[in-house]
């Protein structure tokens, strides 16, 4: 069984909106509304691979309510803590004529000191028939920004695998806890680490920087693919995986995919090399499809053969 955390879960619309021009009144010409959060776009692209999930996290208000009964229309199985205050709405904007996406993320609910114990009683009980555990997104507001960190510890003391998949102060403390994986984009990445990435070698130097800083593996997304340092006989490999970017629909929610992807794959006890194929495919198909977690399988595999993997050297480490 596989768990996802999504403890700031949403209510997303995704708007397609041509020629989208600040302080002008517009028409959708498509539109999509969905529960989400990272940890629910995971969820929902693992049910359409076809893997045993449960998403949970905390929810409230009507907003909290639509996500759960949307996530049971779709038939992902869910068990929420029922919070106070509201659940938050997200709207994106895509403009087709540019491919311009706009993104407005509220900040959402006040999560209470007991609501937080609520949900760790649930979580740890839930991890005892887990695999892995995903914990993926934003904290609402008044969480301690280490939370993850707890968990962590928490889940890897029950012998369950833990993946996080977050950004800024959430991160830094996430990664000293040793997760088994985190999966940061290419700005996410920098923060974490310090600097920017110019080229390809200080993105190589940065998978090695993260792992260094306590992540067991690595691996940092990229619209064309990904850079990942994982394990693999006991040693450490570095892998740049790539695959020719397509005309996207939408990118918003590529990276959940893409971690769905390479959840699914090593669920099944893939290579290493075949669950980074196999994410890289899962990310690039969800950018033809507005709506975050949306992807069609055979549509992957038949992206799967312009997948390519290489190993590589990383540079010399500066003493």
């Amino acid at each position: 069984m596989i768990i996802t955390v999504t403890l700031n879960a949403a209510i997303d619309k995704s708007l397609s909106v041509p020629s989208f021009r600040l302080g002008r009144r517009h028409r959708t010409v498509e539109q999509t509304t969905m529960a989400g959060g990272k940890g629910v776009n995971v969820a929902r692209t693992l049910k359409t691979l076809g893997q045993p999930v449960i998403a949970t996290g905390f929810q409230g208000g009507p907003t909290g309510t639509r996500i759960v009964e949307q996530l049971t229309e779709e038939s992902i199985l869910n068990d929420f803590v029922r919070i106070r205050e509201e659940s938050r709405t997200n709207t994106a904007v895509y403009d087709p004529t540019n491919g311009v996406m706009t993104e407005i993320n509220e900040r959402g609910p006040a999560v209470s000191a007991k609501e937080v114990e609520l949900f760790r009683d649930k979580l740890l009980y839930l991890a005892r028939g887990a695999d892995i555990v995903v914990l993926a997104g934003s904290l609402p507001r008044g969480m301690d920004g280490d939370v993850y960190a707890g968990l962590v510890r928490e889940l890897r003391r029950m012998d369950v695998l833990v993946m996080v998949d977050t950004d800024g102060e959430p991160l830094r403390h996430a990664v000293r806890a040793e997760p088994d994986l985190i999966s940061p984009n290419v700005l996410e990445a920098e923060e974490l680490v310090g600097h920017e990435f110019n080229d390809d070698e200080d993105k190589v130097i940065a998978v090695r920087e993260m792992v260094q800083l306590g992540a067991r593996e690595a691996i940092m997304t990229a619209p064309d693919g990904c850079v990942a340092a994982l394990q693999k006989d006991g040693e450490r490999q570095l892998l740049r995986v790539k695959v020719e970017p397509r005309d996207a629909v939408a990118t918003v929610g590529s990276g959940d995919a893409f971690l769905a992807g390479y959840v699914s794959a090593r669920y099944t006890g893939s290579s290493p090399d075949e669950c980074l194929r196999f994410g890289v495919a899962c990310g690039a198909e969800s950018t033809r499809r507005l709506g975050a977690g949306l992807i069609e399988p055979r549509e992957v595999e038949r992206l799967l053969p312009e997948v390519e993997v290489e190993r590589i050297t990383a540079p010399a480490e500066v003493s």
